[in-house]
């Protein structure tokens, strides 16, 4: 599933083509996703587009009634074609913009999303989100008292939304790496020292895997058709049972929370 990263950069790709331009109408092909797609985002004509923004891994598409909340699911991904470019298989959605492009939305698995949230009225899914983590609302503070009186392995309280949005399986896997911090520590045992440096390199991570472009994975790419390259600067996500590039010990994958988790027994101890 694409993380923080590969979303920020699907909106940095999409944002010059939207913004500022009219929604004129809204081509809905197949309206069941992981959720029906709402009436009132079909029903969308004559619309000036305000802003793109991103909550978590949500898109917001915003409109003076409300955001379009695209979610990419698994295999989403969104392109930016000419309107007279022809529609393909699983090329579920359009928005026809009055620059003579589309923002389409293709999803082989349909596991992705697109929903209506009013002006003012925050949907369910947005509403309980924990800071976004590139910004101040997320510190080292902020971490320690998540962390205070957790007793679950500190992985997943970086992967808990309410804790911090957008800390996916790859990053938290390749921050904890950073930090030497073993991610099946319970939280409440890490250090104040070591959750203040772990705050600074999920910080870290996540800004260098935009500004590389995203994480090229099975399904993602960005909206002009070319792949993320972070995946290149990997160090230990998908590296399970190879040398550790500090140490040379093998590194360990175990499952934590029935995601895949690849560490350093000798630098995370």
């Amino acid at each position: 599933m694409p993380e923080l990263p590969e979303v920020e950069v699907s909106r940095l790709g999409i944002s010059p083509h939207l913004e500022g331009q009219q929604l004129l109408s809204v081509v809905a092909r197949q309206r069941q996703l992981r959720w029906w797609i709402p009436d009132e985002v079909v029903a969308l004509s004559n619309q000036p587009i305000l802003a793109v923004t991103r909550r978590a891994k949500y898109l917001l598409i915003s409109l003076p009634a409300g955001d379009i909340i695209l979610h990419l699911g698994m295999s989403g991904h969104l392109k930016v074609v000419t309107a007279s470019t022809p529609a393909t298989k699983h090329d579920h959605l359009d928005l026809l913009l009055s620059n003579n492009k589309i923002l389409r939305l293709n999803d082989t698995r349909r596991f992705g999303a697109v929903l209506w949230q009013a002006k003012n009225q925050p949907h369910p899914l947005l509403a309980a989100l924990g800071p976004e983590p590139l910004t101040s609302d997320f510190s080292v503070n902020t971490l320690i008292d998540a962390c205070a009186k957790r007793t679950a392995a500190i992985k997943l309280v970086l992967m808990d939304n309410k804790v911090v949005v957008g800390v996916g399986n790859i990053y938290a896997n390749e921050a904890l790496f950073k930090a030497g911090i073993l991610p099946s520590a319970p939280a409440n045992t890490v250090a104040a020292d070591q959750l203040a440096l772990l705050s600074t390199v999920v910080k870290e991570t996540l800004s260098a895997a935009i500004v590389q472009g995203g994480t090229t994975l099975k399904d993602f790419s960005q909206a002009d058709g070319k792949p993320g390259y972070f995946k290149q600067q990997l160090l230990v996500y998908g590296r399970g049972g190879q040398p550790c590039v500090n140490c040379q010990q093998p590194l360990t994958e175990i499952k934590l929370g029935q995601r895949t988790t690849v560490f350093c027994s000798l630098c995370q101890a």
